[in-house]
């Protein structure tokens, strides 16, 4: 090859083509054409190059220049990893799989067959390319088709957030925006405004003369913009689009979800439609991942219960139940346990209905019972996966109770929810379900009853002096506090009592944020022998207190104490 080039160099010298090359015009086109041959000639060398390092490395070799390489082979590997990778895909029948490298011998290069052999149940091979096809190969991608992303969601993007988030500094400024708004930027104004201020639940409402809209914020709906009723189909109209739910269906209910996309991190929209008399009602909650991103020790224990609950937790077999009405954050303490749980170590596996958070390292498998993979079944399929831990979203029947009761009595840990009012109710609902005491008792660690409380807004967090009624409140559930609890409360000289007054940032609510107030049931011997069908929830209370069990108001009075919520709000969650 270094023959011809000189071959070449020597005839150009001879007509003097390389000196006259400026001032002769004829002679320009001899130029191009050596400039253009010895191109070839070199490409061809390194083409003779790669072919023999192909066979010092006992790989075989391919030139790509002129191989029709098809759409469906590039697709197999997207152009950015191909670029990053120099690896391209140049035949794919279904069958046969065959990759091209300019580095075959690559770590990378030969996972990637391994991977797009097992993707297609194929039979692969692996060819050394040059970096000329290579070029080639990559110069072919921008011969396929653009294929448009179809998103189901709502593209909020952070500049929208930002843009809206500067017109959006209190719950009045909602109204002021939307008043002016496009039906699209509508959703995207309540969208922002609801992760602003922390909302789990929007409520869109369509009443006789306007739509209302309404915020769940800690636990409590507030009103924060109406708009002119005629809008409603169109505002109808898009929440149903991008939710995947039918447009022309107003008299039936419909669930659909979306998602919204954000640089952050995607956030997940539950949709639920029911018909009203003036047209639908329309929820959505924002699953938030960040809203269940909470730690063991940030669910508002006090010491001695974290560290009972702690003890209980950490056993290698057992239940751990949680109690207590939908929206009383018992899946955040579920999650929070299991972030305590996962390691390495331990093997955590979940069933849920639906999947609304995701936990990285645990294993989340979602109940369809369309398709017959209830609770009951699929817990059954879960324990041939050799977990440590379980989770069960919810116990709804005696064939799951049954199942769990059996998994926690031969080496599991299972945590689950209960749907009744307090930790002392949930023995005799396991009862009326038709579990057997003798099996309950060994099985059981301990349960939990929960409510949320709001938190005093630290910004206009103000010293109030209690009426007569509120510290007659206060003084009996502090007397009633058991001496085996171990808790040693303040002398009613120290009480000191807190109060919101009303600030933009918890828009004059006095509450910014919510806290969990407890009660820990664990399964003593004394509840244990007195363990039978007939037993009542009075009684596993009574047994529970004289254990030192601390009630859910009873907690909720020592954060009063503490500074953390007022009296009002723990008579309204957890009152007589």
């Amino acid at each position: 090859m270094s023959n011809e080039i000189q071959s070449i160099e020597n005839l150009l010298n001879l007509t003097g083509a390389k000196s006259t090359a400026k001032t002769a015009p004829g002679i320009s086109s001899v130029q191009e054409a050596f400039t253009e041959k010895m191109s070839e000639v070199r490409l061809k060398e390194k083409e003779v190059e790669a072919e023999k390092q192909s066979k010092s490395l006992g790989i075989p070799y391919v030139n790509l220049k002129g191989f029709p390489i098809s759409p469906e082979a590039l697709r197999q590997i997207p152009v950015e990893q191909a670029q990053k990778l120099k690896t391209v895909c140049f035949l794919f029948t279904g069958p046969e799989i065959r990759l091209a490298s300019t580095q075959p011998d690559s770590e990378q290069a030969n996972d990637l067959l391994f991977q797009l052999q097992e993707r297609n149940q194929a039979h692969g091979g692996l060819y050394k390319i040059s970096e000329e096809s290579l070029r080639v190969a990559l110069k072919a991608y921008e011969t396929l088709p653009m294929i448009k992303q179809i998103v189901k969601g709502v593209k909020v993007t952070d500049e929208e957030i930002k843009e809206f988030g500067a017109q959006l500094k209190t719950y009045q400024d909602i109204q002021k925006t939307l008043s002016h708004a496009s039906i699209t930027d509508i959703m995207t104004i309540i969208l922002s405004a609801g992760l602003q201020f922390g909302t789990s639940d929007v409520h869109v409402e369509a009443e006789e003369k306007q739509i209302v809209v309404r915020f769940r914020i800690d636990g409590v709906l507030q009103e924060v913009a109406t708009l002119p009723h005629e809008f409603w189909k169109k505002v109808v109209a898009r929440i149903k689009l991008i939710s995947g739910l039918k447009i022309n269906i107003t008299e039936r209910p419909q669930d659909g979800r979306f998602t919204i996309y954000l640089k952050s991190g995607d956030t997940d929209v539950r949709v639920s439609s029911v018909p009203t008399a003036w047209g639908e009602s329309v929820v959505m909650r924002i699953l938030k991942p960040s809203s269940i991103n909470v730690n063991f020790e940030q669910l508002g224990f006090r010491a001695l219960a974290e560290k009972k609950l702690l003890k209980e937790i950490q056993k290698p077999h057992g239940m751990v139940m949680t109690t207590g009405p939908t929206g009383s954050g018992k899946t955040t303490t579920l999650y929070a346990i299991l972030k305590k749980l996962n390691k390495p170590d331990v093997k955590v596996v979940t069933l849920e209905d639906p999947i609304e958070y995701k936990l990285e390292g645990v294993n989340q498998s979602q109940i369809e019972q369309s398709k017959n993979y209830t609770f009951a079944s699929g817990l059954r399929s879960v324990l041939r996966q050799d977990p440590d831990v379980v989770m069960v979203g919810e116990i709804r029947d005696l064939e799951t109770a049954d199942v769990a009761i059996n998994a926690a009595l031969t080496g599991h840990l299972m945590l689950s929810t209960l749907h009744t009012n307090d930790a002392a109710g949930a023995i005799p609902r396991f009862l009326s379900m038709g579990v057997k005491p003798f099996l309950l008792a060994p099985a059981m660690n301990a349960f939990i009853g929960q409510r949320l409380v709001r938190r005093i807004c630290e910004k206009c967090k103000d010293e109030i002096q209690p009426t007569q009624e509120e510290l007659a409140f206060v003084k009996k559930v502090i007397a009633e506090i058991p001496e085996a609890s171990g808790e040693k409360v303040a002398i009613e000289s120290e009480w000191k009592f807190f109060k919101g007054k009303g600030c933009e940032v918890c828009n004059n609510s006095g509450y910014k944020g919510r806290v969990g107030i407890y009660e820990i049931l664990t399964m003593s011997d004394e509840i244990k022998a007195a363990m039978s069908e007939s037993i009542s929830e009075y009684q596993v209370r009574e047994l529970a207190k004289q254990q030192g069990m601390i009630t859910i108001q009873q907690d909720g009075v020592l954060k009063i104490l503490d500074g953390l919520t007022t009296i009002e709000e723990v008579s309204r969650v957890a009152g007589e």
